[in-house]
């Protein structure tokens, strides 16, 4: 029992320490570029303009459904291991080569943001119809309205959602150990393979990836009420 303690003890701060370096950033750099992705693609999707604009919304259902549809870990190893061997005479001719911190942030972007494009779009099309008909009335442009009336409100709306992709996303930062990444689940492995005490190593990780998701749903309910305290509760 003392050397299970003691195990505890001396590997809790290194996996603490990894993820602060990586897990965190990794998590929070990739959600705010998936963030921007999904806002662009959820604009695209709903564009009612025809055309060459076309082009566009054929490319925003691709990617959705491309990265919806498909594993996260084939994506990060499609990205890090495969996209080295797109070659392409003048332009890639030694194909795309990434380090595993922008291959991991990349993949980890793109599937957020085809996730929460879809979150982002039920939103936004969850306002009112008769709001962009008053804002119109009285002189607004389409631009205004996203920005001053329908985008505000969609935030709010989409904020729990949002939140839980926030979370997941955390979770999934376990993933990147398998291209060298040495966050959290990397360094619990590295040291279970010194110990030999797996079990010991990887629940200590659950537990405290369970610690910075439990900290992260606080945040979401603190969240939820200041955005909601000026909606009256249905009695």
């Amino acid at each position: 029992m003392n050397s299970i303690w003691h195990i505890i003890v001396t590997s809790t701060p290194q996996i603490v320490a990894a993820g602060l370096k990586y897990t965190i950033p990794i998590a929070i750099i990739s959600f705010i570029l998936g963030l921007i992705f999904a806002i662009l693609t959820a604009l695209i999707k709903l564009s009612p303009r025809h055309g060459w604009f076309s082009i566009l919304k054929a490319i925003a259902y691709f990617y959705v459904w491309l990265f919806r549809s498909t594993p996260l870990l084939v994506q990060l190893f499609i990205v890090y291991f495969g996209l080295p061997y797109l070659k392409i005479s003048g332009i890639f001719p030694n194909g795309i080569q990434l380090d595993p911190w922008t291959a991991g942030i990349a993949t980890f972007s793109l599937n957020t943001g085809a996730y929460c494009a879809e979150t982002i779009r039920a939103s936004i099309l969850s306002i009112p119809q008769g709001q962009w008909e008053a804002a119109y009335s009285i002189g607004m442009t389409k631009t205004q309205v996203l920005r001053r009336i329908i985008l505000p409100q969609a935030a709010r709306v989409s904020l729990p959602p949002l939140s839980n992709s926030f979370i997941s996303l955390v979770k999934d930062t376990s993933l990147a150990a398998s291209i060298t990444i040495i966050e959290m689940f990397e360094v619990s492995q590295q040291i279970a393979a010194q110990n030999y005490q797996p079990l010991v190593m990887y629940a200590l990780v659950a537990a405290l990836y369970a610690v910075l998701c439990s900290i992260l749903s606080w945040l979401q309910g603190y969240l939820e009420k200041r955005t909601s305290r000026y909606i009256k509760p249905i009695n």
